[in-house]
């Protein structure tokens, strides 16, 4: 199949279009961030609030901030020369994956590496780097996931200490028929905006991946 044929690189930039939300999910910070903000809400406990679509959009912009060093190499050495005809599609994509290796090593765990290495009885890699996509990519999400539950974690303790002193009081007041999260809800946000609480979570989000 000759890859510089005008029909199969539209044909490519399709299939690659159609596969852009199992990359951004697979290959990017999107997971955690994602997790990590959808914790944050059902911790306030405001149901919609905020709504996804916010939480998606903020998501994929800091995916962006913090993918900005990956795409830019990818761009000046893979991209671009693709597209002035100066490499085929083959070396773009050759020089294209080592910056997108690099930054989801760093994110990974040896431990969860390990562990798909030894399922599909692949030999340790001389390097982290000769590590296969296909070992790389599941491990990575994984381990994204791990460190998106134990933010999740540090986020929930203040919230679940008001709900339980709310929850007490009404307790002690009678008040049984009375739903906790009506009256702990407003203590919630308040600790939120006093704390400077999105300051906080976005900070140690972006903190999380250096």
């Amino acid at each position: 199949m000759n890859l510089n044929d005008p029909i199969i690189n539209v044909f490519l930039l399709i299939s690659f279009l159609s596969l852009l939300p199992a990359i951004l999910i697979m290959f990017t910070s999107f997971t955690r961030i994602v997790v990590v903000l959808s914790f944050l809400r059902q911790a306030l406990g405001g149901q919609q609030i905020p709504p996804n679509p916010v939480i998606i959009g903020l998501a994929l912009f800091l995916t962006l901030f913090i993918m900005a060093q990956p795409l830019d190499t990818i761009t000046k050495e893979a991209l671009n020369p693709y597209l002035a005809k100066q490499i085929t599609l083959e070396e773009a994509l050759r020089r294209a994956e080592p910056p997108i290796k690099d930054f989801m090593l760093k994110q990974t765990r040896q431990k969860d590496i390990a562990l798909f290495l030894d399922i599909t009885k692949e030999q340790l890699p001389e390097t982290p780097e000769q590590t296969p996509l296909r070992v790389l990519v599941p491990a990575f999400v994984i381990s994204e996931l791990k460190t998106a539950f134990e933010i999740g974690f540090l986020i929930y303790l203040p919230f679940l200490i008001i709900d339980m002193v709310v929850s007490s009081i009404l307790l002690s007041m009678g008040m049984m028929m009375l739903p906790p999260i009506l009256i702990s809800l407003p203590f919630k946000l308040l600790l939120f905006v006093l704390v400077d609480g999105w300051n906080l979570v976005i900070g140690s989000l972006l903190r999380s991946f250096q």
